[in-house]
């Protein structure tokens, strides 16, 4: 099969490449996919680079999102799952292997049925995006009277976590850095949206909610604006926090301590198994009931994987970044 891999951590132009490696055959207990789309998450191209993680295997084959149908079955699994659309998830956690390949064999409980309605791409996209917004969402405590502010809301966990806490009837905030990036987060349904390259995000949550800030808020860079959250938090306040740009973060200790603002970290990798089947279940409610928008930025072929994580690492993208692989 045609694959993507690197064996050493650094610039995906020097590390990457796309050859024919031994097609995977499905184990007990496990299926085999035959992808057609993969995603593309930032912590994928970090992981590639080293920033994250060094490499943990001889060879990796990357990205743990990803699309297809179910081709082949191991011992232990239903032979009437050849032929299903799936989603899969996980892929190439603690794993070598990921989606950026024409196959993949998994866990059975790791390939989550696909509707028929539902494009490929779009199901290549739920993995970490989706998992990782509709985790933030809980762990926020959205719900309606609840007034949450959600950073990056064009962005591909954003987008997510705007209609997952609509559903929830919350009253959603978001931040964005352009007028496109705003009509997505719209179209989300986000009910206020801030351009914070040229508005005083405090200011502006303040005047929404009458100068009371927000409940929650759910951040994907908290480095970056952990100096925000005495401007936007009300008291007893939460903050779902499942990134940084960097290792390190400095907090308004003093404003988070007196105001009794809990600070929730998660690591969607590590979802509790329970919350996993809730979200499973609530997502693939939503798609067969046509409620979620999906925001698929662009797509690559699996020989361009190269330009697809330049691009992500440009910042550029608004939206998921999906490979075709089939």
């Amino acid at each position: 099969m045609r694959a993507a891999y690197y064996e050493a951590n650094g610039p995906a132009r020097t590390v990457l490449r796309v050859d024919e490696v031994e097609t995977p055959q499905p184990g007990p207990g496990e299926v085999r996919v035959r992808l057609a789309a993969s995603g593309i998450n930032p912590s994928d191209v970090k992981s590639r680079a080293g920033v994250t993680r060094k490499i943990a295997f001889p060879r990796v084959i990357p990205h743990s999102d990803g699309a297809g149908q179910i081709d082949s079955v191991g011992d232990g699994v239903a032979p009437s799952r050849v032929g299903e659309r799936v989603w899969v998830w996980n892929a190439q956690w603690r794993r070598p292997f990921g989606t950026a390949a024409q196959f993949i064999t998994l866990p059975a409980e790791q390939a989550v049925p696909l509707p028929a309605s539902t494009s490929m791409a779009a199901g290549a996209c739920l993995g970490i995006p989706a998992y990782t917004g509709y985790q933030g969402v809980v762990l926020a405590g959205a719900k309606h009277g609840a007034t949450v502010l959600i950073a990056a809301g064009a962005g591909a966990v954003g987008h997510y976590a705007i209609q997952f806490a609509k559903k929830r009837k919350a009253t959603v905030i978001t931040t964005v850095s352009s007028p496109e990036k705003a009509a997505l987060a719209r179209q989300a349904g986000a009910d206020h949206v801030i351009d914070y390259k040229r508005e005083n995000v405090g200011e502006r949550v303040k005047a929404i909610t009458g100068g009371r800030g927000v409940d929650a808020a759910i951040e994907m860079d908290l480095a970056a604006n952990a100096k925000l959250l005495p401007d936007v938090l009300a008291p007893d306040g939460t903050v779902a926090v499942y990134g940084s740009g960097v290792p390190e973060v400095s907090i308004p200790f003093q404003f988070l301590l007196q105001n009794s603002i809990a600070l929730k970290f998660f690591m969607v990798y590590l979802m509790p198994r329970e919350l996993r089947e809730r979200a499973t279940a609530d997502i693939t409610r939503m798609l067969e009931q046509g409620e979620l928008i999906h925001n698929v930025a662009q797509t690559f072929a699996l020989a361009d994987i190269v330009a697809a994580h330049e691009t992500i690492e440009s910042g550029q993208a608004m939206g998921n970044i999906v490979l075709h692989t089939a």
